[in-house]
């Protein structure tokens, strides 16, 4: 940080008009010093090295290189936070943006792009907030993935698992893309998933799944059936649940442990209808949300597990759980996608 103590702020936009915007932003924030200003990729991992900031803001739509793979040289050579900004919901903004959570960014926000629209403070305010929390996040270097061998399942006793349940916030994405696309081929059962994320991503979010990892993804819907081998993505502020016949419930109640949809909502419900034959998985993320609900799901008899701290981004969730003795397995990705394979298998085997 600053002599001043605030956060160091590069803006990487190509738009003049919107580099603009975001410039007056950035700037109106307390706590908050614009260091730089780059209108390419490649100009904005020159300055990263060059000017050490505290976070980086990040267009992906850019000439020369394009953020995906600026995030990518950035994470591999000198790691700093990054905070994508989309400028629209629609899938063409939203897939990009999603692609750079994958290679190392944090999280992605709307862009505020017209000062005399309905909404441009809120989004301007949540942009700065963003900034704010993810420049606390400690990154690490990114390297070339290799070919990972097959996970050792835990033992666990044999349960016909009917219900997969899935809560993640920042760095979330990427983690559950990667279990999906384990999974898929041998999905034999619903899953639910909440991801906390900025209002009006959750469509591209799920095209984003769909399309990467080969399951079935869509918007939850209320009253809907759950279909075995189909993901189900809670909607903007409403609470995703499910009853016995395996009917999804929509509630717009209060947020629960800040969030609305809640984590640990789902979790909840989860345990009141489906007990035993239920798995629920707490990823990456800041705060709490989950781990309450998580311990419910374990004291109804179902298989609880938590992301370790090493594979995690934010350890905030699953350390949560963990410390209320709620998950009953704490793994990386790769093995919680063998768990749940495994567990499903035992369902097959029993059915």
């Amino acid at each position: 940080m600053s002599d001043a103590g605030k956060v160091r702020v590069l803006l990487v936009e190509d738009s003049d008009s919107q580099r603009e915007v975001l410039r007056w932003v950035i700037r109106q924030g307390a706590g908050l010093d614009l260091v730089g200003e780059a209108t390419n990729g490649r100009d904005a991992v020159a300055m990263v090295r060059a000017l050490g900031p505290d976070i980086v803001l990040m267009d992906c739509h850019m000439p020369v290189m394009d953020g995906v793979a600026a995030t990518r040289e950035i994470m591999r050579e000198c790691p700093v936070p990054i905070v994508i900004v989309s400028a629209s919901a629609a899938a063409s903004d939203v897939h990009p943006g999603l692609d750079a959570l994958r290679e190392g960014a944090l999280a992605i926000v709307p862009k505020p792009t017209d000062p005399g629209m309905p909404g441009f403070d809120a989004q301007a305010e949540e942009l700065r907030l963003s900034l704010r929390l993810m420049s606390e996040v400690k990154v690490v270097r990114r390297t070339l993935r290799r070919a990972a061998r097959e996970p050792a399942v835990p033992a666990v006793p044999n349960r016909a698992v009917s219900l997969l349940a899935i809560g993640a916030s920042t760095g979330g994405p990427p983690v559950v893309m990667e279990i999906l696309r384990t999974l898929a081929g041998s999905l034999t059962v619903p899953v639910l998933i909440v991801q906390h994320m900025a209002p009006g991503f959750n469509a591209g979010f799920a095209s984003w799944l769909a399309r990467g990892s080969g399951v079935p993804v869509s918007i939850a819907l209320d009253q809907e059936t759950a279909r075995p081998g189909h993901a189900y993505i809670a909607p903007d502020d409403a609470h995703l649940g499910i009853d016995r016949r395996a009917v999804l419930r929509l509630d717009p109640g209060p947020p629960e442990d800040g969030f609305r949809p809640s984590i640990s909502h789902l979790f909840r419900t989860v345990a009141e209808t489906f007990g035993g034959r239920a798995m629920a998985i707490l990823l990456t993320g800041m705060g709490e949300d989950g781990a309450r609900g998580l311990a419910e799901v374990a004291r109804a008899g179902g298989v609880t597990v938590a992301q370790d701290r090493e594979s995690s981004v934010v350890f905030g969730m699953p350390g949560a759980a963990v410390r209320l003795g709620a998950a009953r397995h704490v793994l990386p990705p790769a093995a919680i996608a063998a768990l749940a394979r495994e567990q499903m298998r035992q369902r097959s085997v029993q059915a």
